[in-house]
C-alpha cells in the first residue's frame, strides 16, 4: 500500500469502516450509522474504490456500504472518502456473505451492486464464481421491494452465466430484454474506457426485486 492509503487506514478506517459484530445477530442500524434515514445501496467487491466514491459523490441522497476484503482497496477508498469529504459512504471489510447473513436486514436494501466480479476464466473454477444460485437467492432476500440488482462484467462467458442464473431467481425479474443499457449511475472506469477502445465489450445486467 501506498502511504496515503496507510495513512487513509490509520485515520479514517475508525470512522468510516464498519465493525463486522454478526456474533450478536443484530443487524445494523443504518439510521444510526450515517444519522439519517435514506435509501442504501451494498456495492460487493469493490476493488479500488474509484468507482464506488463516484457514484456516491454524485447521489448524496443515498447511503452507500462498500464490502471489500482486501485491505490496499480499503485504504484507497478510505483516502477518496476524505479527500472528495464524502458523508453518505461506509465500509465493511469482511466477507460478503457473511455481511449480508448477519449484518443486512431481509428487504432492507434499496439496490446492490456487483461490478466487475472475478470471472475464473478457466472451466475448472466456474464454481468459484460469485454470481450462484444461493449466492442470488440471499441477494434478492435483502432488497426491498422495487430494489434493484446491477451487476456489470467484460467477460461475455460469465456475463451469460449471470444472465441465466439471475433469470433463474423468482424473486428477481429483468428490467430489460436480456443485457441492460449501462445505466448512468455507474460511471466508466479507466479499465473499461481502454477496453471499449480496444473494441472489448461490457454488460449490464439490472434486475428488479418483484
Amino acid at each position: 500500500m501506498g502511504s496515503g492509503q496507510v495513512r487513509a487506514l490509520r485515520e479514517l478506517g475508525p470512522r468510516f469502516v464498519l465493525p463486522f459484530t454478526g456474533a450478536t445477530g443484530q443487524p445494523l442500524d443504518t439510521a444510526a450509522v450515517f444519522g439519517r434515514q435514506a435509501p442504501v445501496v451494498v456495492e460487493i467487491g469493490f476493488g479500488m474504490g474509484q468507482a464506488t466514491a463516484q457514484i456516491a459523490a454524485a447521489r448524496p441522497d443515498l447511503d452507500f456500504i462498500g464490502i471489500e476484503v482486501h485491505e490496499p482497496g480499503v485504504g484507497a477508498l478510505l483516502r477518496e472518502i476524505g479527500e472528495r469529504g464524502l458523508t453518505n459512504l461506509r465500509i465493511f471489510q469482511h466477507d460478503a456473505v457473511q455481511v449480508l447473513e448477519h449484518m443486512v436486514a431481509p428487504g432492507s436494501l434499496a439496490g446492490l451492486h456487483i461490478y466487475f466480479p472475478d470471472p475464473w476464466h478457466k472451466k475448472r473454477h466456474h464454481k468459484r464464481r460469485l454470481i450462484q444460485p444461493p449466492f442470488v437467492d440471499l441477494l434478492a432476500s435483502r432488497l426491498a421491494p422495487g430494489g434493484w440488482l446491477h451487476c456489470a462484467t467484460d467477460w461475455e462467458p460469465y456475463a451469460h452465466q449471470m444472465l441465466e442464473v439471475l433469470g433463474g431467481c423468482a424473486a428477481l425479474e429483468n428490467t430489460a430484454d436480456g443485457f441492460a443499457p449501462k445505466p448512468e449511475l455507474r460511471p466508466l472506469t479507466k479499465f473499461e474506457a481502454r477496453g471499449l477502445r480496444l473494441g472489448h465489450g461490457v454488460w449490464d445486467l439490472m434486475f428488479r426485486r418483484r
